[in-house]
């Protein structure tokens, strides 16, 4: 993601922010003038705000986190000081395109809104920072004994002992995020002030608002996104259940019904590959080779995993990466400190001083990860000639697809250009399936849970889902949609939804739901530019120049221009479809259909 202050800050402190005499009517001139010094202030202000962050996440102690607060409270008074003046140039006549954009971002692109009243953006900081730190810090504990958040992420996706699954799902859920219930109430309580304060309804409406579109709209579109989807989803639930049960038996996972949600390979059920072992079916699903297995082979180290990744982009045109990107980044995990070890990518300096963080461990899903990582790098650095208002995605669906998308190009053909596989070994035509399997336990699983996230946050932020039914709201949407259920009974005051970083993170979700549909759109955008004539899903375009060229020309024109007009320049389409997704995985769906024959469908 593109690097944000805490998870709140951009803008100038109240105190100077320069108020308009309500009698006065506004002038194109100064809404120009307002621009013109906000871009200033804030281009100035996230550099050094973006280090103090940068050094909290990569040196957690009680004195980088009073930094990181009081950077976030400077923050926030600048962000909502520049939405409530920005407001005020809405209706002037004559305003260009341009400018117009500019003050809807202002206006709406804050994360946490703060009220003007005193006091409360340093409350609201605190409390931000003091959510996100107790995260970072957060235990887990696998028998008996206390496991940090980057190895209990692991080991959920390798232990098939299910009382030692349900152990580590719930001292997480627990330990991380029971504590942080009444903090989170309180930030929805004075955010959604902040917001009301900026003419939205709640924050959700305001997160909503960025999509160049009204945020009803924009939720009646992910809606509809979802729903091309969701039969491919149901199949897949189908088939895995099925396969879990024949693992467990009907003790552990009844035959029918929602999935219990530790035995999926991942603490939050959102990705299923860790448990491809257990559904692959003899002969179909075995596809020869497990990247991680591979790069341990051939001895590739972290450092190489990068190497590896950079390589992909170089191969489509891109220019290196600059010296210090591996000079500052953080790649492992210290062994003296406190980290936040969830991936993220930054540009502290807005031009060129790009960075990832994260606790890389040679395995398959880090080795996508930084796939993923760098393609925010590289777009952060195609639009970096952009004014400061337009750095940023086409909307944010598009930072976090542009990785994936070319991470979807890592088929057994990539992986013997780069040395990785044996040319011997590439999986014949008959293997498809393992490999689309494998793809979609990942891609496909994951669909619900971008969604439901957000849904989620909407209901809290509008007051359908109150404090005191927080959890019940959030295990609600999860059997709704993801067709999942806790592994034990779940206390009135847990609160789950904090032992996922985005929530006391405060990274809006939806984003990712997003990215899981375009990646597909941009994936077959990139093989039809590459004249790739076979089966989608075996399409790699590493090394083609052409492709690299019309990516950079969507990648470069940032947040300047609406989100349909970015989509269209690289795939020829002003509309987000599902339909390469589906396309993408057709093979997989008929195959699931013969082997869900006779099943009971749905939870």
């Amino acid at each position: 993601m593109r690097k944000f202050v805490s998870s709140v800050a951009l803008a100038v402190a109240l105190v100077s922010t320069p108020v308009m005499a309500q009698e006065a009517t506004p002038t194109v001139s100064e809404a120009e003038a307002f621009i013109a010094k906000a871009e200033k202030d804030l281009y100035d202000f996230t550099v050094e705000a973006g280090r103090v962050q940068w050094i909290n996440s990569t040196y957690i102690t009680d004195d980088t986190d009073a930094l990181a607060a009081k950077y976030g409270e400077i923050g926030t008074e600048k962000a909502v000081a520049y939405a409530l003046e920005a407001a005020k140039f809405q209706n002037v006549a004559g305003l260009s395109a341009e400018t117009k954009r500019k003050l809807d971002i202002l206006r709406g692109g804050l994360v946490l809104p703060a009220p003007t009243k005193e006091g409360a953006a340093a409350e609201l900081s605190t409390i931000a920072t003091k959510l996100q730190s107790a995260y970072g810090k957060g235990k887990g504990t696998l028998n008996g004994n206390a496991i940090n958040g980057s190895d209990i992420e692991a080991a959920m996706g390798t232990s098939r002992n299910p009382e030692e699954l349900k152990e580590m799902w719930t001292s997480w859920h627990d330990n991380v995020g029971k504590p942080m219930g009444k903090d989170y109430a309180r930030l929805v309580e004075i955010s959604n002030e902040g917001a009301k304060e900026l003419g939205f309804k709640d924050v959700g409406a305001m997160w909503r608002s960025g999509y160049d579109m009204p945020a009803d709209d924009f939720a009646k579109l992910t809606d509809k996104l979802w729903l091309e989807v969701k039969p491919l989803y149901d199949e897949l639930h189908t088939y895995t259940r099925n396969k879990l049960n024949e693992k467990y038996g009907d003790a552990v996972q009844p035959k029918t019904g929602p999935i219990r949600a530790d035995l999926l390979g991942n603490m939050w059920a959102q990705e299923w590959g860790g448990i491809y072992d257990i559904v692959a079916p003899a002969g179909a699903g075995d596809i020869g080779y497990d990247i991680g297995e591979l790069l341990k082979a051939k001895g590739v180290d972290e450092m190489g995993m990068v190497k590896i990744g950079e390589g992909f982009f170089s191969s489509l045109g891109f220019e290196p990466l600059p010296k210090s990107f591996y000079e500052r980044s953080q790649f492992l995990k210290p062994r003296d400190r406190e980290v936040v070890c969830h991936a993220s990518a930054w540009n502290i300096d807005n031009v060129d001083d790009l960075r990832i963080k994260m606790c890389i461990k040679v395995n398959t899903d880090d080795f996508v990860t930084i796939h993923h990582e760098l393609g925010h790098n590289y777009y952060q650095r195609a639009y970096n000639k952009q004014s400061y208002l337009h750095l940023n995605g086409a909307n944010d669906g598009f930072h976090e697809a542009i990785g994936d998308a070319i991470a979807l190009s890592i088929t057994p053909e990539y992986l013997v250009q780069i040395g990785l596989l044996d040319k011997s070994k590439v999986p014949s035509a008959d293997k498809d399936v393992g490999l689309l399997l494998r793809q979609a336990m990942d891609k496909v699983a994951f669909l619900p849970f971008g969604l439901l996230v957000d849904k989620w946050r909407w209901g809290v932020f509008n007051g359908s889902i109150t404090p005191a039914n927080y959890n019940k709201g959030w295990t609600d949407l999860r059997t709704q949609y993801q067709g999942i259920v806790p592994p034990v009974e779940r206390p009135a005051d847990a609160f789950d939804p904090g032992a996922k970083y985005h929530i006391p993170g405060n990274t809006p979700y939806t984003r990712y739901f997003l990215a899981r549909i375009l990646q597909f759109q941009f994936y077959k955008a990139a093989c039809d530019a590459a004249g790739w004539k076979g089966p989608l899903h075996r399409c790699s375009f590493y090394g083609n120049k052409e492709v690299g060229q019309k990516l950079n020309a969507m990648l470069e024109m940032g947040a300047s221009k609406p989100w349909p007009d970015a989509l269209e320049a690289f795939t020829g389409s002003r509309e987000m479809s599902g339909k390469a997704m589906i396309e993408y995985f057709k093979p997989l769906m008929d195959w699931l259909k013969k082997q869900n024959k006779g099943q009971k469908k749905g939870w």
